[in-house]
């Protein structure tokens, strides 16, 4: 396969719902191409993939190796209403990304850069999260965070 061949079979297993861990074994299985999991996130963030629509189709049956970081099963809401999601695939400048819903209504995206800084960027026409709601939302992160 030339580079290109390779940019589409990743481009197409992404849209496909592949997670990078899975497109990767793809690779070396099918394929017999052994790439980095850094270069093959490189040459995704260059591609064009509709990452909200893979957020969107999370499949039921999550594997371990799939992601580092799992959702807790959602038994029941937080008691402060805030509900914040952790992605299957971070941001492409993220090292960990994902959605919040704060309990005045508010939308953001939220994300942890390489350099591990918290970072807000709300929905637009979001109204703008109160006082309260960045703390419950960092509360709920790091609970999330410790399952």
């Amino acid at each position: 396969m030339n580079q290109e061949e390779q940019k589409r079979f990743i481009a197409e297993k992404l849209n496909e719902g592949l997670s990078l861990g899975q497109v990767q074994k793809c690779l070396s299985e099918e394929h017999g191409i052994n790439i980095t999991y850094l270069d093959l996130r490189l040459i995704a963030s260059e591609l064009e993939v509709d990452w909200q629509k893979l957020e969107e189709a999370k499949p039921s049956s999550k594997k371990a190796e799939d992601t580092l970081v799992q959702p807790e099963p959602e038994e029941a809401p937080p008691p402060s209403g805030t509900q914040v999601t952790i992605s299957k695939v971070a941001r492409p400048d993220a090292a960990m990304s994902g959605s919040v819903q704060f309990a005045s209504g508010a939308k953001a995206e939220w994300f942890v850069d390489h350099m591990g800084r918290l970072g807000l960027a709300p929905e637009t026409g979001s109204s703008k999260p109160t006082e309260q709601d960045i703390k419950e939302f960092q509360e709920e992160l790091q609970r999330q965070l410790k399952h």
